[in-house]
């Protein structure tokens, strides 16, 4: 039967009412990368201790031979990163890359310590999602370009950019880690569970733009904007659990129009892909919005499995 390698799913039906998200549920991203890893070098991981190993093994296939993944925690590095000099020559998140100005060692200390402190931030406002970021994050390049925000791409598995915003705080750092990792988790997910029936080229034509949740206002490929919803998710629970509001004020109505937009377009989604857009709706259009279901939800092992377990 179908393997899982750290919570068990109960047999049900992918289609019964829940009020929570796969896509926000770590014993579905265990599940997930455990079928990643299968698909990318054929091994079984049978324990959730040999994951991550399993994990760093797999994306580092698909990095360049020169910048594979360490094997332990998470790296901080700065603007002389070889990451940095492979986004340049790519093009890619030329906005960050691009500006960033050398930082010196006291720049550094302040960004070690406060990254520092943000993964502690997470674990201490949910363990579920410091446990997503130490699975999916290997990588987090610090850099001083002007960009407040970050990025990550399905091409640099592992890898979170990161430019500091000179007013950050360290839930902002946080906030920031959750938002790539998460990132992340969802290109994981998509290669083991394709969420769309056309391919990225072909949902960037006008007719597949949809709303983006984030970038307010702003039409986007399909696949980005659902991107942009679902890492609006964590952004607003990590927010609310700290007594602040200002995403959840700015989000919860563009959150709302992007998941009815993007439900204008379900059939570009697979079955899976509606099932996580089905969830995302659902949350968002609940008046009031219910915080407690997405605590729950992180660690509850009723939404680790896609498919129903065939017990032996």
């Amino acid at each position: 039967g179908a393997r899982s390698v750290s919570l068990r799913a109960h047999a049900q039906s992918p289609w019964k009412k829940d009020t929570s998200m796969h896509m926000l549920n770590t014993g579905h991203h265990v599940e997930s990368v455990a079928r990643f890893v299968h698909a990318i070098n054929g091994k079984h991981v049978d324990s959730f201790e040999g994951l991550h190993p399993a994990y760093v093994e797999a994306i580092s296939t698909l990095r360049p031979a020169d910048l594979p993944a360490e094997p332990e925690g998470i790296k901080i590095r700065y603007e002389d990163s070889p990451w940095v000099a492979h986004c340049k020559e790519r093009g890619i998140f030329p906005h960050i890359v691009g500006p960033a100005s050398s930082s010196d060692g006291p720049t550094r200390e302040e960004w070690d310590r406060q990254i520092t402190e943000a993964l502690d931030l997470i674990e201490e406002i949910d363990p579920g999602l410091r446990q997503m970021v130490d699975l999916f994050v290997t990588d987090i390049i610090a850099l001083n370009s002007g960009a407040d925000g970050g990025g990550s791409a399905n091409t640099m598995p592992g890898v979170v950019l990161m430019s500091p915003g000179s007013t950050w705080v360290t839930l902002d750092f946080a906030m920031c880690i959750v938002h790539e990792g998460l990132h992340s988790g969802i290109f994981i997910l998509d290669s083991v569970h394709p969420l769309f029936v056309l391919p990225p080229s072909e949902l960037e034509k006008d007719e597949h733009r949809a709303l983006s949740a984030v970038k307010i206002g702003e039409k986007r490929p399909l696949h980005a904007a659902f991107h942009a919803a679902a890492v609006a998710v964590p952004l607003m629970f990590m927010e609310h659990s700290q007594g602040e509001h200002v995403l959840v004020d700015q989000y919860t109505a563009s959150l709302r129009d992007a998941c009815a937009d993007m439900q204008t377009k379900r059939d570009r989604f697979t079955e899976y892909g509606q099932l996580l857009l089905d969830e995302v709706t659902e949350w968002a259009t609940a008046d009031p919005i219910n915080f407690d279901e997405i605590g729950h939800g992180i660690t509850s092992p009723e939404f680790s499995g896609f498919r129903p377990q065939v017990l032996a």
